[in-house]
């Protein structure tokens, strides 16, 4: 663990892998922290900002110094369900690379239980973990240089579904009709850091 100052009012975490980035975010969600008004993990990196002219970063550094990162602190996470149609133009090109059948890939996506590990690439793009291993597989060669908005796709161990039109390089295997990401929304991302995420086969 290497923490750095990121100006006055923050701190950058440091960390080896996801699964720490996962505990030390639970460990500072669950501590009683009034002045940190953001925190925002990421791959291997949590940054934590605290309200200006308060001591803040010092409590949150006795936190983040005593959190045991072998495993997250209990505690009950939000249950999300996105509805999906499994018809995304790369569905075949995963079974064929997973040795499976597009019944398999489908019912091994939906089956599985995700956890937003981060958020980032864009507003209200979750980065989710717990994708099965004949699922993880690389990004397109080449990426496409306009994904639709609700694009649901693969890349190494993640899955995710993308809140706006973009360009992208992961494998498309369906779509979904959420609204992951509305400025008008008092939460505007439908998604956050911690949540738990189930694929719904639209009927």
């Amino acid at each position: 663990m290497r923490l750095r100052r990121c100006g006055r009012h923050a701190m950058l975490v440091e960390l080896d892998s996801l699964a720490e980035v996962e505990a030390l975010h639970g460990a500072l969600l669950v501590a009683d922290l009034p002045d940190v008004v953001e925190l925002v993990p990421a791959a291997t990196t949590v940054l934590i900002a605290v309200r200006p002219g308060s001591d803040g970063l010092a409590r949150a550094r006795a936190v983040v110094e005593a959190a045991d990162l072998s495993h997250p602190p209990d505690r009950t996470p939000r249950q999300v369900r996105l509805p999906i149609v499994y018809d995304g133009p790369d569905l075949s090109l995963v079974a064929s690379t997973a040795g499976l059948s597009i019944d398999e890939v489908v019912a091994l996506h939906s089956g599985a239980e995700y956890t937003v590990a981060f958020c980032g690439f864009a507003p209200g793009f979750g980065y989710l973990v717990g994708l099965p291993e004949p699922l993880q597989q690389a990004r397109l060669e080449s990426p496409r240089t306009r994904v639709p908005a609700g694009s649901v796709g693969i890349a190494g161990e993640f899955t995710g579904a993308y809140p706006t039109a973009s360009p992208g390089g992961w494998r498309l295997v369906g779509r979904t009709t959420a609204i992951l990401f509305d400025p008008k929304r008092s939460d505007p991302a439908l998604l956050a850091p911690g949540d738990h995420v189930r694929f719904e086969v639209a009927s």
